[in-house]
């Protein structure tokens, strides 16, 4: 893998986004694998022939096995106001699922409360607080039905909380394991690790130019996933 690999989904001068393939850190971890981070600052120092370090702020993370958007800071003042954004809940996120059942009702929100347990790396999830979880942070989504092929259905999911696993162990929690997700509930992995979790749009006022930005992230070119992009194309962001 190389920078050549990279899929570039939105550029400017303070701000690049890269539809990223499942099994890909966002940053670097224990293991040592090169992470995307680094692969983007490749990308810039080629294309725009920087000497030196280049300058790369990770705004937020998808999970290393979730595919799609993820947006970078190419600028301190990108990052600083990006962060500011997220803190404010004011950039909405679409995701699409692939999972075991469909859910009951078809559509719906869906509030709990989430305990991340370090030393497992899962987030537990309970429906309300308790004098046990004092520290559980109260995590909400809207999802909504597309369809089914088989024994696949598809959902929307529109986060409005932006905790660890949120959607993985949400889902999970409603017998609606994410496909290849073993650690909430899917009974088998996917032979590549990934889990069919994608991060498909993004949408905010730019910090900067104070302008409308939509960024959508093209569905991995998996037969899968293309049973179902006639649907995911009809989704508006």
């Amino acid at each position: 893998m190389s920078f050549k690999d990279l899929q570039i989904i939105h550029e400017d001068n303070h701000l690049i986004a890269v539809n990223k393939p499942g099994g890909w850190l966002v940053q670097g971890d224990i293991t040592g694998d090169k992470p995307l981070s680094e692969f983007v600052k490749d990308y810039i120092k080629i294309r725009y022939k920087k000497p030196g370090a280049v300058f790369l702020g990770v705004i937020h993370r998808l999970d290393r096995p979730v595919s799609g958007c993820v947006l970078f800071a190419r600028t301190s003042k990108g990052l600083e106001r990006m962060n500011k954004l997220f803190r404010e809940n004011e950039v909405q996120k679409t995701y699409l699922a692939i999972v075991a059942q469909r859910p009951d009702p078809l559509n719906g929100t869906l509030t709990h409360f989430l305990l991340k347990d370090k030393e497992k790396n899962k987030a537990k999830v309970y429906d309300r607080l308790s004098n046990r979880t004092p520290n559980a942070k109260k995590s909400t989504l809207d999802y909504e039905f597309m369809g089914s092929l088989g024994n696949h259905h598809l959902l929307k999911i529109t986060p409005h909380t932006g905790r660890p696993h949120q959607i993985r162990a949400q889902l999970g929690r409603i017998d609606c394991p994410i496909r290849g997700d073993i650690k909430y509930g899917y009974p088998s992995k996917n032979k590549d690790y990934t889990i069919h979790l994608h991060s498909y749009g993004m949408q905010f006022i730019h910090p900067v130019k104070k302008e409308p930005v939509s960024i959508k992230a093209a569905l991995p070119n998996e037969q899968i996933w293309n049973q179902f992009r006639d649907l995911a194309e009809d989704i508006h962001l």
